[in-house]
């Protein structure tokens, strides 16, 4: 059987990205399950490689040459200026580069190139400064694959949450709740957990407020008007649902024993658990693409950047992740 071929983008040049991408590149437990493709920039590799102690004899390849890589490999595609180049701090070029990377390596999955991408971690606020106008590479992935019913979710084997809203503050939420937004991450979330186990999973789904409402006491009843109607009509289509659980019980030892997935309805709401129980080994997912999309969970991490110190555990998981997507 063939290999998956996974492309993976370098992410911000200034951050970990590089170096993470080296460890990878260098890991033959990855390369015994896929091919890892690079999608970045070969000199800044071998800048960051320098700095860091790490091998830098990795391959380089065309990207005309790209459906027929069959080992761990480079695409130059030559997108950072080394003079602007200067790890460990925001800069516009950066945050330029790193947009060309994604959209790139998203472009070749959809041409059937590759069959996977797995992201390294963008710096928003560069991107921002370049005027790129995405808050994250899950909107570049929506826009570019012109998805609209997509979701952001963290997959790993000690918890995996899928957000209902993700990137909106608190006052924000509750007027983006709506029971079609609901089932669709329940939807998504249902599809993509059956795929990896083999059998209808078990979901909870997370109340809004303190309590889950308290029966209306707490709250504007979002969980009578919209939340519960969105359960209901899910399992009505055979999903195995439990709630609107009072989030700070939802995540006890004994409460993840009983459930497969998490549907959650903001962002910390998730992240919260998952960083605090699965920090190294959760996996940042986009449901509902018409590709196989992966990342790291964590950030750019400047304050330690090319100094040797990433550990390149979460972008491992990701991409092993995706080649069972695949």
């Amino acid at each position: 059987m063939t290999k998956p071929r996974i492309a993976v983008t370098m992410g911000d040049p200034a951050g970990i990205g590089p170096e993470i991408c080296l460890d990878l590149l260098a890991d033959s437990s990855v390369a015994e399950r896929c091919v890892p493709i690079v999608f970045g920039d070969a000199e800044v590799l071998r800048l960051c490689a320098g700095q860091t102690g790490k091998a830098s004899d990795f391959q380089v390849v065309d990207q005309e040459n790209l459906a027929s890589v069959s080992s761990p490999s480079v695409i130059d595609l030559g997108l950072m200026d080394l003079e602007q180049l200067q790890p460990g701090t925001v800069n516009p070029a950066t945050g330029k580069a790193t947009f060309g990377y994604v959209t790139q390596a998203i472009d070749a999955c959809l041409a059937k190139q590759v069959d996977a991408v797995t992201t390294c971690p963008a710096n928003k606020e560069a991107m921002r400064s370049a005027g790129i106008p995405h808050p994250g590479h899950t909107e570049i992935f929506a826009e570019r694959t012109q998805t609209e019913n997509f979701c952001m979710a963290f997959i790993s084997e000690t918890i995996s949450c899928s957000l209902v809203t993700v990137h909106a503050g608190y006052a924000e939420v509750p007027g983006l709740l709506s029971e079609q937004r609901i089932a669709e991450v329940i939807e998504l979330t249902r599809e993509t957990h059956k795929k990896l186990l083999g059998k209808e999973p078990r979901i909870a789904v997370c109340g809004l407020n303190p309590h889950a409402g308290e029966n209306g006491l707490f709250g504007n009843e979002e969980e009578e008007r919209i939340i519960i109607p969105a359960i209901e009509k899910m399992r009505a289509k055979g999903c195995d649902l439990t709630g609107p659980l009072p989030p700070d019980t939802a995540f006890t030892e004994s409460r993840r024993r009983e459930i497969d997935a998490y549907v959650c309805m903001y962002h910390d709401q998730a992240l919260i658990p998952v960083k605090a129980l699965a920090f190294d080994e959760a996996v940042n997912v986009t449901l509902g693409l018409p590709i196989v999309r992966t990342s790291v969970d964590h950030g750019t991490a400047l304050d330690i950047a090319w100094q040797g110190k990433a550990d390149a555990s979460s972008l491992k998981a990701a991409v092993n992740l995706a080649s069972s997507l695949v």
